[in-house]
């Protein structure tokens, strides 16, 4: 089957604007010769939160084309010559931020930051993982200092997550268990089975109980916390973090919400943003293939309802991943 000439595309026109339009008759890209540019017919894709606010707030971004959703699943169409990804090979990753994103029926993305996709979920689910995955992998066992996966230093340890039903959330819970740490992760009322059913030993119902007071009890102190959510939660996350330990957040600097209280607190904390590859995403791979973690979806969307699933998505209630299904309505 030959490749198209145009294909449909979800392209955000103003970078001062969070509003996306769908064209239906696009050019499909071409890989440049002589780079590592990978043609993928795509079969599904995943926005990530505030996604369309990053080419206001980082101007350089606004040089690539303006179309979101840099999780993605498909089907290779076209490689060079010496990748390990060839044309029928079915593959996920978590494309390169400075390149345009995957919602549209075909798209580029660099052999460094692809992997093969799980053989043991369908396609949505291979599409929930790259971004959230390795997000939770690096903070843990790269991020944080304590360990790498499979270390004994993890043992005895306590792991906080905020926002523990999201998409990152939900895999920092699975690979804190995996690794033998004691995960404890808030939520709401309607996520603390969940939670629970993933691996958390102790939830926090932040609707119930108020988490600042939660960290100040002695015997609740964390040696880390991974924080997904920012504001309020992080500034009340600074209260659970016990003398020497480590605060990440993965929403903003913990010092722009640091209590005054605990400026004097010997505390490691910083903001980190995922840098994607390859080598963890196999890691995610094994884990996964293995049924020892697996990805979470939240619902699935035609791309012709791009709105409402952004909508979905903002809306913060999210359990796991919204994935919009390029295949549906086909």
């Amino acid at each position: 089957m030959s490749t198209p000439k145009t294909m449909r595309t979800l392209f955000q026109p103003s970078a001062e604007e969070p509003r996306l339009v769908l064209i239906p008759n696009h050019p499909v890209p071409v890989p440049r010769e002589g780079t590592d540019e990978h043609l993928i017919h795509v079969r599904s894709v995943s926005p990530c939160a505030n996604e369309l606010n990053w080419a206001k707030n980082f101007p350089h971004l606004q040089t690539r084309e303006l179309i979101p959703c840099y999780d993605i699943a498909g089907t290779i169409v076209a490689a060079p010559p010496t990748s390990d990804f060839q044309p029928g090979a079915e593959v996920y990753a978590r494309s390169n931020y400075m390149s345009p994103g995957c919602a549209r029926d075909y798209t580029l993305v660099g052999g460094a930051e692809l992997a093969r996709r799980p053989r043991n979920v369908d396609w949505a689910h291979a599409t929930s993982i790259p971004l959230s995955a390795q997000t939770a992998l690096q903070a843990l066992f790269v991020q944080s200092g304590i360990g790498g996966l499979g270390d004994s230093a993890w043992k005895g340890k306590r792991v906080l997550v905020t926002a523990a039903s999201g998409g990152v959330g939900s895999w920092v819970v699975q690979l804190g268990r995996v690794a033998g740490a004691t995960v404890i992760g808030t939520c709401g009322p309607q996520n603390v089975d969940f939670v629970k059913g993933l691996g958390a030993e102790e939830v926090v119902n932040y609707r119930e109980v108020d988490l600042k007071a939660w960290g100040q009890k002695a015997e609740n102190q964390v040696d880390l916390v991974v924080d997904c959510i920012g504001k309020k939660s992080l500034e009340d996350a600074w209260w659970c973090v016990k003398e020497g330990g480590t605060l990440i957040s993965i929403f903003q600097p913990p010092e722009q919400v640091q209590p005054e209280e605990c400026k004097e607190k010997n505390v490691k904390n910083f903001f980190f943003i995922v840098a994607a590859n390859r080598s963890d995403l196999e890691t995610i791979t094994k884990l996964v293939e293995e049924g020892k973690c697996h990805g979470v979806v939240d619902s699935i969307w035609p791309l012709e309802q791009f709105e409402d699933a952004f909508k979905r998505l903002d809306s913060g209630h999210a359990r796991g991943k919204i994935i919009l299904d390029l295949t549906l309505n086909q």
